[in-house]
């Protein structure tokens, strides 16, 4: 009978498994960060929350998408059911915001998956930029990744692959990584389409942050609309 212990850890795993997103992140104490949770296609009319604390068991909300923000301000959730993606952002980090679930209801059972803030005092030790970039399809982006401590980088797209060498792709996007400079790499995404818009992360060890690419479609229906209207040979006057 020494199969059933194995068969009641696969039962509890798979309780918390059908979440994807970060597990570890380095954020400065007094600052915000938001945190994208990955769902299956079946749970897009389902209420999503965020829930504190370090055992699934015990832990609290302190948002759901039923009420969007939390009465203090500190919490925000909001669910983008097409890219079946749910973001929770949370506000004036202190040492005590370290763990949490993203949750799903659901009848019997919620679905959660756990990540944990690690809260520096000073500068993380992973971070980047600004966590929201804005490009154009065809063009490229670049996201500079500062890291303290040597370790193994990588890009990955959330819920998808990673990068882990000097070049590769994803989605079909170009991929190049360089690391040339100390404690800090460079993640460049080349060729982009509409398609490539969504949440990745930046790697290093056992740390990641998350940030949200969104590529918009050139405007060449506009400049057409204009150019039927005779705008450019207005311009030409």
């Amino acid at each position: 009978m020494s199969f059933i212990p194995h068969l009641i850890l696969a039962g509890l795993i798979g309780i918390h498994c059908k979440i994807i997103t970060v597990s570890r992140v380095s954020v400065k104490a007094g600052g915000s960060i938001s945190i994208p949770c990955l769902y299956d296609q079946y749970y897009r009319n389902h209420v999503k929350h965020l829930c504190q604390g370090y055992k699934w068991q015990s832990c609290h909300i302190v948002v759901d998408t039923n009420q969007r923000k939390s009465s203090s301000g500190k919490f925000s959730i909001s669910d983008d059911t097409n890219q079946r993606i749910f973001t929770v952002t949370i506000n004036e980090i202190t040492h005590k915001d370290t763990d949490f679930w993203c949750v799903v209801e659901k009848w019997g059972e919620d679905v959660g998956q756990y990540f944990q803030l690690s809260v520096t005092t000073g500068m993380s030790n992973l971070y980047v930029d600004q966590q929201e970039i804005t490009a154009f399809e065809g063009g490229s982006v670049t996201i500079n990744c500062h890291y303290k401590y040597s370790a193994e980088r990588k890009w990955c797209r959330l819920g998808r692959t990673c990068v882990t060498n000097q070049s590769g792709s994803i989605d079909g996007t170009a991929v190049t990584i360089d690391a040339s400079v100390s404690n800090d790499f460079t993640v460049t995404m080349s060729k982009l389409r509409t398609e490539s818009s969504g949440w990745y992360w930046c790697a290093a060890g056992d740390l990641q942050m998350p940030l949200h690419v969104t590529v918009n479609e050139l405007p060449t229906a506009t400049l057409k609309h204009h150019h039927n209207r005779g705008w450019w040979r207005e311009l030409a006057r």
